[in-house]
């Protein structure tokens, strides 16, 4: 055994611990999703191929079509760890009236909140810092700072000027930001380099003395969030990731709006595939989910035709296209959910001790759910989500218990869960009196 066996040990069993803790919780793992996955081999496949193409200079996007009970969070989230494992930097959006897409400010804001990396969290500053240390190596390895640190400074300053000539000729904020923060950093001037952090980012409680300090007039708007977003995505591939992927979930939240923002939702989409099938976002890969009447319905997709022309899918056979701009994800059935049911016991020994395979049979797990599923109409679709949290309860008191003997003691109470039901949930719960 090498001597990182053990460490390699150890960070498994944190990796166990995390998604056990989270399915406990109800909510989806932040990591190590590959290890609970089943049945999306083939999507997961086309998924990977995008994400080479956009590495090597591309812009590309999926749509992520499925009902309620079909797992298209489960599977964005299972989209952009793949991302993360091929270098990218991530971010994942939850449409919301703050982020209904009307607004690009706000949709750019929430990427910049939630941009993640594989060795940080909130990374935006880290993702500068690495990108502003690529150009200083790059300056020192070449000789042309002279060996002098006056002289890195400034020839460092113009390589940022350069880098986004292209980019923000709409505007030079970036680049000032971008010079000042450098300058601030170097002479330890941390409260400034905080705000040009937050300008970039489009915080709206940058004042007006750090805007008069990097000589920038106004701030990020509408009509320059997607030139400051090609910004960023060029100084996230300058820092030497793969490129952005940005998953922008539960898009159905749009057909909600007034119509005027639905329409300039809408317009917000429309405008982002132009701009990738275009080459002007490369390294940038979308993905967005939705049900159903998102793409069919009046109030949907379907309502700006230009829009539905570009992704709509027509299916003539059982065999779907996952190739097409539109990835449609089957609802979860027994079989699955008894797959992913093995998968977490595997999860769960090595974040506690073997599971006890004999008291948590597959007799066991079949029975389980369809005690949960007859409380809630039959819909195995339904379920996934409260069958994982019960089923993780169960394990828990194997583990805890000797004498705990599920066959016996299982039974599913609904009352618990009272306030922890979600809409489409509570729908279909038949309800006993």
């Amino acid at each position: 055994m090498t001597t990182a066996d053990p460490e390699q040990k150890e960070r498994r069993r944190h990796e166990s611990l995390n998604i056990i803790n989270a399915l406990r919780r109800g909510t989806v793992p932040a990591d190590g999703l590959t290890r609970i996955v089943v049945g999306l081999e083939v999507e997961e496949g086309v998924i990977g191929r995008q994400l080479d193409y956009v590495a090597e200079g591309g812009g590309d996007l999926k749509f992520i079509r499925g009902d309620f009970g079909s797992g298209k969070t489960f599977f964005v989230a299972r989209a952009l760890e793949i991302a993360a494992d091929k270098g990218f930097a991530t971010a994942h959006i939850f449409v919301s009236p703050a982020t209904s897409l009307s607004k690009p400010k706000a949709l750019y804001q929430q990427i910049c909140a939630s941009l993640r990396t594989n060795e940080t969290d909130h990374a935006l500053k880290t993702i500068i810092d690495n990108w502003l240390f690529a150009i200083e190596e790059r300056l020192i390895s070449s000789g042309r700072d002279g060996e002098k640190e006056a002289d890195l400074e400034v020839n460092a300053e113009k390589e940022i000027e350069a880098a986004l000539a292209g980019i923000s000729g709409t505007s030079t904020g970036l680049a000032a930001a971008l010079r000042t923060y450098y300058r601030a950093n170097n002479a330890g001037d941390f409260p400034t380099a905080q705000s040009a952090i937050g300008w970039i980012a489009a915080e709206s409680t940058i004042g007006r003395d750090f805007k008069q300090k990097a000589g920038i007039k106004g701030d990020v708007d509408d009509t320059l969030a997607f030139s400051f977003l090609s910004g960023l995505v060029e100084i996230i591939h300058g820092a030497g990731y793969a490129g952005l992927a940005v998953a922008i979930d539960e898009l159905e939240t749009l057909q909600g709006l007034q119509r005027n923002q639905r329409e300039r939702s809408y317009q917000t989409l429309a405008r982002i595939i132009d701009a990738l099938d275009g080459g002007r976002m490369p390294h940038c890969y979308f993905l967005f989910t939705g049900t159903p009447a998102l793409f069919d319905s009046s109030r949907g997709i379907r309502s700006l035709t230009p829009l539905y022309d570009r992704i709509s899918v027509t299916e003539t056979d059982s065999y779907k296209n996952p190739r097409q701009p539109q990835i449609q994800l089957l609802r979860f059935d027994t079989g699955k959910l008894e797959r992913v049911a093995l998968k977490v016991i595997d999860v769960y020994s090595q974040a506690y001790r073997e599971v006890d395979r004999e008291r948590v049979s597959h007799r066991f797990i079949r029975a389980m759910i369809k005690k949960i599923t007859s409380r809630f109409g039959g819909r195995v679709d339904v379920i996934p989500r409260i069958f994982l949290k019960e089923f993780v309860d169960v394990l828990d008191k194997c583990e805890i218990y000797e004498d705990y003997n599920p066959a016996d003691a299982y039974e599913f109470d609904a009352g618990h869960l009272k306030g922890d039901l979600r809409a489409e949930e509570e729908a279909v719960m038949v309800v006993e009196f």
